[in-house]
């Protein structure tokens, strides 16, 4: 297995929008690697207040450090995680929610997320669930295969059917398993030349979106943020792409016109994008950072 540095994305802007201070209760909704919860708790220091969340066994086996200084871990997605806090009461003052797929969950080829890598075509968050991107590869039919590719991976139709007819007539004489069998059968369908982005960024995008129902996921768990917010708390989330990004917009948004009823001040009017971090870390590049203020 290939070791990997996951170098936390947008944590400086993080830190300067969502101000933590010293004694202030702290939860991360996609723990990770602690990249940012380790800076957040450094300056709360309150450990025993605070909780990790991820669904991720290998995150969850590597939060080690901050669990012995008395952080909580919640071993879950983030949906069932912030549904188990609201039943329980919890509030907190600062809560960070990080979208994006982990450096270690790309770089370990076994994981499946990456086509630069060959590896099982898997892409589970939690590898204890049973959808996986093989089972949507092989299975899905044409219909279910081009919504994915269109809504979830924004990607062209014309593209997305060529794609969609490869894979089918691929999938009738062999099982499509492999990371790098599903990105050359792109690269064969597609037309032209290409340059910065790989032409099967977007249906990995897609695939990996329908495996682990993050949409979905997002658009409940934003609903929960008022009951987990003290008043004065604040939420930073950051997405990757366009789809993710419209939800908090839109959700931020519609509670801005209830008036006096809305639940939250923007600290951030415009998104604080991670292009000024893409020289430490490429793929920060497509990062955007929301910040907002209970009232």
């Amino acid at each position: 297995m290939q070791k990997s540095v996951h170098i936390p994305v947008l944590l400086q802007a993080s830190l300067d929008h969502l101000k933590p201070k010293t004694g202030e209760s702290y939860l991360d909704l996609t723990a990770g690697y602690g990249g940012h919860a380790s800076n957040f708790l450094d300056v709360t220091k309150n450990y025993t207040q605070s909780v990790l969340v991820d669904r991720d066994q290998n995150a969850v086996d590597s939060l080690g450090f901050l669990i012995e200084k008395g952080a909580r871990m919640i071993h879950s997605d983030f949906l069932s995680a912030s549904e188990q806090l609201v039943r329980e009461g919890r509030k907190f003052d600062i809560i960070l929610a990080d979208f994006g797929v982990s450096s270690p969950q790309l770089d370990i080829a076994e994981r499946g997320f990456s086509f630069l890598r060959d590896g099982d075509l898997d892409m589970r968050m939690n590898p204890s669930q049973e959808l996986t991107a093989n089972y949507i590869v092989n299975k899905y039919s044409k219909k279910e295969l081009l919504k994915i590719l269109v809504e979830f991976g924004e990607e062209k139709r014309g593209f997305s059917e060529r794609i969609v007819d490869k894979i089918i007539e691929t999938r009738k004489k062999n099982p499509i398993t492999s990371t790098t069998q599903l990105a050359d059968l792109i690269l064969s369908v597609h037309k032209g030349g290409w340059q910065k982005t790989h032409p099967a960024t977007r249906t990995f995008q897609a695939i990996r979106i329908a495996v682990n129902q993050e949409l979905e996921q997002i658009e409940k768990m934003l609903l929960l943020l008022p009951k987990m917010l003290n008043p004065g708390g604040r939420v930073g989330i950051i997405t990757f792409h366009s789809l993710e990004d419209k939800l908090v917009k839109n959700y931020f948004k519609q509670d801005s016109l209830k008036g006096l009823e809305s639940n939250f001040l923007f600290i951030t009017k415009k998104p604080v994008s991670g292009a000024v971090e893409d020289a430490h870390n490429p793929r920060s590049r497509s990062a955007k950072l929301r910040v907002s203020i209970r009232k």
